[in-house]
């Protein structure tokens, strides 16, 4: 098998007998890294210490995560401009913030013979949100009410502007 040392260093190819010597030596253990390598990698560490800083680090990446939560947003199909307006603002927070928006139109009394209305202000939010966040689940009427969920849009990061050419000096 071919060793690598505790500091990364390369030890060669090594019997099997021979590695685990070199380890009870230096009291650590022998750990394959590849197996499908020819011949197979194994390398030197102190196991018990590995798991630990592996669990620290998984342990930090969770405390450093932002779970993405379901915000609701609740319309009515006979909504106001300015209603409207607000309701599109808070759900384009929400989006900013990263989480996802379930928008909601409920229905009441005679509402319920006129579902176009609410996929049109659905529709409506869609537009005004201008790529903020873009459409998960489609318009679907459920019973009382038509939902449909917006996902924020992924940003990807602005290539860095190139530096502006020095200005050519005047020779005399």
């Amino acid at each position: 098998m071919r060793l690598i040392g505790s500091g990364g260093e390369q030890l060669g190819i090594v019997p099997i007998r021979r590695a685990l010597d070199m380890a009870r030596e230096a009291n650590l253990n022998v750990v394959e890294v590849n197996p499908t390598a020819q011949p197979p990698v194994c390398r030197l560490i102190d196991y018990g210490r590995y798991k630990y800083e592996q669990t620290r680090k998984e342990r930090e990446a969770r405390k450093n995560q932002k779970g993405q939560a379901l915000k609701e947003m609740r319309l009515k199909p006979k909504i106001g401009e300015h209603d409207l307006d607000f309701k599109t603002r808070l759900i384009q927070n929400f989006l900013n913030d990263g989480d996802k928006v379930k928008v909601t139109v409920n229905f009441r009394g005679r509402e319920n013979a006129h579902p176009e209305l609410g996929r049109a202000v659905l529709e409506e939010v869609v537009r005004r949100l201008d790529g903020a966040g873009s459409v998960e689940r489609a318009p679907l009427l459920e019973g009382r009410s038509m939902t449909m969920i917006l996902t924020p849009e992924i940003r990807k990061p602005k290539p860095a502007a190139p530096a502006p050419a020095p200005a050519p000096t005047p020779t005399s």
